[in-house]
């Protein structure tokens, strides 16, 4: 159904789960971030580690400390822009929800007073 067509309580309806929906996805973004740049840090620790001598590491070690920062940086990267366009989405969702309620016609509920 065209959204021209569909009754301005639905759309609203509509809308607010489409922002519920986008926060959690933004909040699952900021996680993956705060993972991704740990384990960014860890990785660095362990090369750092590693090319000080302050530990004797192998091979795979230092493999895995590479791995480590680059998929973080890919992970972060990739959530950072997921999260910034769910934000803008939700901003976009949330500015038409509100012109609808706005657009709404409230009847005014007061009753007379008696003297």
């Amino acid at each position: 159904m065209p959204v021209a067509d569909q009754d301005p309580t639905r759309q609203i309806l509509r809308l607010e789960a489409e922002i519920e929906r986008l926060a959690r996805v933004a909040e699952s973004c900021r996680k993956v971030i705060l993972v991704a740049k740990v384990a960014i840090a860890l990785g660095i620790i362990m090369l750092l580690a590693a090319i000080s001598g302050l530990t004797r590491l192998d091979q795979i070690f230092t493999l895995g400390a590479i791995a480590a920062i680059l998929g973080g940086i890919v992970a972060a990267g990739s959530n950072t822009t997921t999260l910034r366009q769910a934000t803008a989405d939700m901003r976009a969702a949330d500015a038409r929800r509100t012109e609808l309620i706005e657009g709404l016609a409230f009847s005014a509920v007061i009753e007379p007073t008696k003297h």
